[in-house]
């Protein structure tokens, strides 16, 4: 657990990284359940396109509207523990000048001496709600995956400000994991996923040792299901084809597949579809 340090900075996004709300609800959970206070905002002016994520008015405390800006913060815990302490990073993916973006994070966390950084995303996938959900854990970081068994990505393509963080990170000499997961892409654009963001929770536990907060996530999560149950209930067409997933998921996991078991239910799969063979979804770490 000692591999990512006991400064370990959780990193969540709104934007291209965050199917169905799932890596920027863990945050949330984790900054509203701990004590933790403001080190550095990035200067909105620089980073944002306010044309696409705009200004928002809001009623503060004392009841006086005011503007609030799209952000980037990084937050400390302010109560000293002896174990893995997780910090945050959250905000807007930012609509330009990454690199710049990247350098001035990453230079604030050597600063603080920063000792490890983990991203949280989510991603839609053909993947059935009724199932666990998966986390992909990778890292480009030998030296962790041979510590916390974790994956090695070979996605090219596209990439988020996650990816492009972890990589300033990483050269920067701070061990960086990337946990992914999977959302039914059938309700991902169109409803939170507390159980995806609990999947995440558990893995960010897993991997750090820290204790780490869930909140009411595992009943979100249930009603979550039902909520979907009974809207396919009412949809032979939507019941058909969860069904269809649920099969692929269970041949996946069946633990007497063989890898060309499930190479072949996959081919079935996209036949059924209509699909051929494709690539991974945007910024898919998988790459599979």
């Amino acid at each position: 657990m000692d591999s990512l340090g006991r400064r370990v900075v959780v990193a969540a996004f709104d934007g291209w990284n965050d199917a169905g709300e799932a890596a920027t609800s863990a945050a949330m959970l984790l900054k509203e359940s701990g004590s933790y206070e403001p080190v550095f905002s990035v200067d909105p002016e620089l980073y944002f396109d306010y044309q696409y994520t705009r200004p928002q008015m809001v009623i503060d405390d004392d009841g006086r509207r005011v503007l609030r800006w799209p952000e980037t913060t990084l937050y400390r815990p302010t109560r000293r523990t002896r174990g893995t302490q997780l910090w945050l990073l959250a905000g807007v993916e930012p609509a330009r000048a990454w690199q710049s973006f990247a350098t001035e994070i990453i230079d604030v966390l050597l600063r603080e001496d920063v000792t490890g950084f983990v991203a949280l995303g989510s991603m839609m996938s053909d993947v059935p709600h009724t199932r666990p959900i998966s986390v992909f854990a990778g890292s480009d970081n030998e030296q962790l995956r041979t510590a916390l068994d974790l994956e090695r990505s070979t996605y090219e393509g596209p990439v988020g400000i996650l990816s492009a963080l972890a990589a300033a990170a990483e050269t920067a000499g701070i061990p960086t994991v990337g946990l992914w997961a999977s959302v039914p892409h059938y309700v991902a654009g169109h409803t939170p996923s507390p159980k995806a963001a609990l999947a995440l929770l558990d893995r960010l536990e897993e991997i750090t040792g820290a204790a780490v907060p869930r909140g009411d996530l595992a009943t979100q999560a249930a009603a979550w299901e039902a909520s979907i149950d009974a809207a396919a209930a009412e949809d032979d067409e939507m019941t058909a084809y969860i069904r269809q997933l649920e099969a692929a998921r269970d041949t996946w996991d069946s633990p007497e597949a063989s890898g060309d078991a499930i190479a072949k239910e996959f081919e079935r799969y996209l036949r059924r579809r209509g699909d051929g063979p494709g690539k991974p979804g945007r910024d898919d770490p998988r790459g599979r």
